[in-house]
């Protein structure tokens, strides 16, 4: 019956998935090189940004740790969680399966070379989410409760209305923040949970024996799914403290467990170590290589950092947004560290563990990508690398694999809420039926394999990119005026730390 019932899904979707995907990742040459337009959609608009705003990820990095330690912050100003709390909370969203998965797929198909491009696009990535993020903050709306909704729906709509005050700007504003809206609320429900809660059980049931073993029995994943749910309904009822709360913990502990083990890895094959530099960066220049030298090596680092990290996309904005402060650009500065986070530290940490192991298995599969065979699977890449010094590692990554989906459908399950109420209206009754439907799905995607809706949702999610994008150009003086009025403010002692 479930057979029967994911069949009828994937073949409604599918032509649907099929054609959102085909445009959202159709692939463009320019002077002879093919790439995915939205990877440059995004790495371009990274560049400009980084320009326009002088290098700040490099000048402000350390006045973003001290703001993220809550040094500038008083406790009486507006917002629901703390700096750090939001930074762990957007963090949780993106740390996961794309760093563990993403990379091992990475390094096999763009060489080692790739490393040193995912870092490239990571440290640019960087401005990207301190323009999205204070807009998120900037234009965020506080309701009489005290909770707070922001994100691209808020900033494309208010903030383009105010800075093009006739009726096209209006409707332009209009027009982008729906559009983020859906886009959004569809990929919370379908990737950001389905996705997460699917592949949480498949993990789970491979490493207890399969489909032999005590997880492998019918109703196995039902019962799952249920626990799973009521887990993820006790959190999100609970609204964004409850989140900042849970992932505060949750992010930096399986964030310490995962280097802590790339560590052994790199440690145990120390004197590897120049050399597999050496490899990254001759890779990342080299005029032959695994898919196509250099320039493959540039576009699938590049295509696996954006894809990571999010940058640009939106979706960070909303937790964000939810920060305490009266200067939008404190969280900008803070979210800043998110791409530092999630490309330069832990995307690079697995690279370098997959590159120093070198196993086998990694050797035939560059061998098979290098002769036009099947992409490997890159959960399988980066957990033969850790079994190489640890044999135990591979149950270490299933817990892994599962707190940071955990972490990711409790975070998705927010954005998707916000993007609900934005469409729909807020109210108790309105919140609570977006979590009964929220939790089903949870339930449903841990049952069912649904390929083609799933692929939609990932379409989905980036062409969010193109709406956002167009925002955050149009916007950029406003945060560049946030951020001149931020600096005088420090200046002349109106901004003083705190603690």
């Amino acid at each position: 019956m479930l057979s029967g019932i994911e069949n009828a899904i994937n073949s409604v979707f599918k032509p649907i998935s099929d054609a959102v995907s085909g445009f959202v990742f159709a692939e463009v040459t320019v002077f002879g090189v093919t790439f995915p337009w939205i990877v440059a959609w995004l790495v371009v608009a990274a560049a400009a940004f980084t320009v326009y705003f002088g290098f700040v990820q490099f000048r402000a990095f350390r006045l973003a740790t001290q703001i993220a330690r809550g040094q500038f912050t008083r406790p009486d100003e507006p917002g629901e969680i703390s700096h750090f709390q939001a930074l762990s909370s957007a963090l949780s969203g993106t740390v996961g399966l794309g760093n563990i998965a993403g990379v091992g797929v990475a390094v096999t198909i763009g060489g080692a070379g790739a490393t040193f491009w995912m870092i490239i696009c990571g440290l640019l990535g960087m401005c990207t989410k301190f323009v999205e993020c204070t807009l998120g903050v900037k234009y965020r709306e506080v309701h009489a409760d005290g909770t707070v909704s922001g994100g691209p729906m808020h900033y494309l709509r208010r903030g383009i209305a105010e800075r093009f005050p006739t009726a096209g700007g209006r409707t332009l504003g209009k027009v982008l923040a729906a559009g983020a809206a859906v886009m959004i609320l569809f990929f919370g429900i379908a990737g950001g949970n389905m996705f997460q809660a699917n592949q949480s059980f498949a993990q789970l049931r491979n490493v207890t024996g399969g489909d032999d073993g005590f997880l492998g029995g019918d109703g196995a994943a039902l019962i799952f799914g249920i626990v799973l749910a009521v887990f993820v309904g006790l959190v999100i009822v609970g609204g964004i403290k409850s989140i900042g709360a849970v992932t505060s913990k949750l992010v930096p502990t399986m964030g310490i467990v995962y280097v802590v083990a790339c560590l052994i890895v790199i440690g145990t094959n120390i004197t590897s170590v120049p050399a597999a530099f050496g490899e990254i960066l001759s890779g990342a220049f080299a005029p032959e290589g695994v898919a196509g030298g250099a320039i493959g090596a540039l576009i699938v680092g590049f295509q696996r950092a954006a894809f990571s990290n999010e940058a640009g996309l939106g979706s960070a904005p909303i937790a964000h947004s939810a920060v305490r402060t009266k200067h939008p650009i404190t969280e900008g500065y803070v979210a800043l560290l998110e791409p530092f986070v999630d490309t330069v530290i832990v995307c690079t940490m697995t690279a370098l563990t997959v590159i120093i192991a070198k196993t086998q298995f990694w050797t035939d599969a560059k061998a098979t990508v290098a002769a036009g065979g099947p992409t490997p699977d890159g959960v399988t890449v980066t957990s033969e690398s850790f079994a190489s010094a640890l044999p135990w590692f591979p149950y270490v990554l299933t817990v892994a694999v599962v707190l940071f989906a955990v972490s990711t459908i409790i975070t998705w399950g927010y954005y998707g809420q916000k993007a609900w109420t934005y469409l729909f209206g807020k109210s108790m009754l309105s919140e609570r039926l977006y979590h009964v439907v929220f939790c089903l799905f949870v339930v449903v995607g841990s049952v069912l394999t649904l390929g083609s809706v799933l692929d939609f949702a990932d379409a989905v999610l980036f062409l969010l990119a193109l709406f956002n994008i167009i925002g955050l150009y149009l916007l950029a003086p406003v945060v560049k005026r946030e951020m001149t009025n931020y600096r005088r403010r420090r200046r002349e002692g109106e901004v003083v730390r705190v603690k």
